[in-house]
């Protein structure tokens, strides 16, 4: 995975309390990153998607959430966590994420984060709205 693959980057500075006594980002704060960056997908977007799940009962669901781990990171650094939607399913959604330091191109990390949209009431799979697949491919437009 490469930088330029990503139109998307939310930026992350590693704090004192996300690193591990080895000095480096503990394991588990990599899916906090990767989570945030989601939100903030969407935000820019201008998809609020918390407003649309009280709204229409509709919310997706984690299914899988995959990190590998290339290089350590560690204390204090600056990073980019690129997003990308690698596929629009029916009902389901693959994000990849990948982590680079502040304008480089070394590849810290990937991750995989795959979601399903689901009714609230039934906890079942729905399909995705078509305004939502839309605003999607609006930016992703290898997926159109």
């Amino acid at each position: 995975m490469t930088r330029d693959q990503f139109w998307f980057f939310h930026p992350f500075r590693v704090r004192y309390s996300e690193i591990d006594g080895q000095g480096v980002l503990f394991n588990a704060h990599y899916l906090t990153y990767y989570d945030t960056a989601i939100t903030e997908f969407f935000r820019a977007l201008g998809y609020d998607q918390f407003a649309d799940a009280q709204k229409t009962g509709m919310d997706f669901h984690v299914v899988k959430a995959v990190v590998e781990y290339k290089a350590p990171i560690r204390f204090d650094w600056e990073l980019d966590v690129g997003l990308r939607v690698a596929r629009l399913g029916n009902s389901s959604l693959v994000f990849q994420l990948a982590i680079f330091q502040k304008e480089q191109n070394d590849l810290l990390a990937t991750g995989e984060i795959v979601w399903v949209n689901t009714d609230q009431t039934t906890h079942r799979p729905a399909p995705i709205p078509d305004a939502t697949r839309r605003l999607i491919a609006s930016r992703e437009t290898h997926l159109a």
